[in-house]
């Protein structure tokens, strides 16, 4: 490596090196990076985080009803998970297409059932709270 040192009064103060080198020193460096990064996430998914198919993420992020993609998911029809969470099917399918707002209680019911939390199941605007 060619390395120029430049001094400030008798102390090293810059390293001057060619710039190719530098970027080669950089590559490296994001290399090493990225490999922690995934070391990290790999133990983090290894102790149990739960983690989620990009289709998953995508229709989040589209606008579909967060409810809906979380039912579907874990597999539940809407009269399965009505019936879990003592709602009808009816009223699940209302909330679903945005016709109906669930009730604080009905959704602590639902993020239960589907084992998430439940602002993961709604806009906070779309909560009606409990009488």
């Amino acid at each position: 490596m060619n390395v120029q040192i430049i001094e400030q009064n008798g102390v090293p103060e810059y390293a001057v090196i060619p710039f190719a080198q530098w970027q080669s020193i950089t590559n490296r460096l994001e290399e090493l990076e990225d490999i922690a990064d995934a070391k990290s996430i790999a133990a983090v998914i290894a102790a149990g985080e739960e983690t989620f198919p990009h289709e998953f993420s995508k229709r989040l992020t589209a606008g579909e009803s967060p409810l809906k993609v979380w039912r579907e998911y874990r597999c539940f029809t809407l009269a399965a998970l009505a019936k879990q969470c003592g709602v009808t099917a009816a009223a699940l399918s209302q909330i679903e297409t945005g016709k109906r707002s669930p009730s604080v209680d009905l959704l602590s019911r639902l993020a239960r059932s589907l084992n998430c939390d439940m602002d993961d199941l709604h806009d906070a605007e779309d909560v009606k709270m409990a009488a």
